[in-house]
């Protein structure tokens, strides 16, 4: 089963990552988290690895929504979206689909809600 929504573009890493928070806040989304894995693990571990950020995207009615039906569900908030650069030299970018996890819930409010963010996380992913 596929669990990201994602596409590979070409462009500099920097602008994609700029586009990407924008359309994301097109799509209600605010960017709660930015870690920048490159500089983590050759902090941590000394090694090199290609640029890669890891946005935790927050779109709050639909968390609200979510958070409401199932006060757990927050184990999977706020839903990441990576960019990242490929062995190609592009840049890909792939947010989680949250209908992949979300039913296996089997909760008919959060089936609706995952399926609303999912349709935005996408038009998202698409502009960016």
């Amino acid at each position: 089963m596929e669990y990201t929504i994602k596409r590979t573009i070409d462009g500099g890493f920097d602008a994609v990552v700029e586009r990407t928070v924008a359309a994301l806040k097109t799509e209600g989304f605010g960017v709660l988290s930015d870690i920048d894995i490159q500089s983590t693990l050759k902090a941590k571990l000394g090694v090199d690895f290609p640029r890669y950020r890891i946005l935790g995207a927050c779109n709050p009615p639909l968390a609200h929504q979510a958070l409401q039906a199932e006060a757990t569900i927050g184990v999977m908030l706020p839903c990441n979206v990576v960019v990242h650069e490929t062995a190609s030299g592009k840049v890909e970018i792939a947010a989680i689909d949250p209908r992949a996890v979300i039913g296996a819930i089997g909760n008919p409010v959060l089936t609706a809600v995952a399926t609303a963010v999912a349709e935005k996380l996408s038009r998202a992913v698409a502009s960016a």
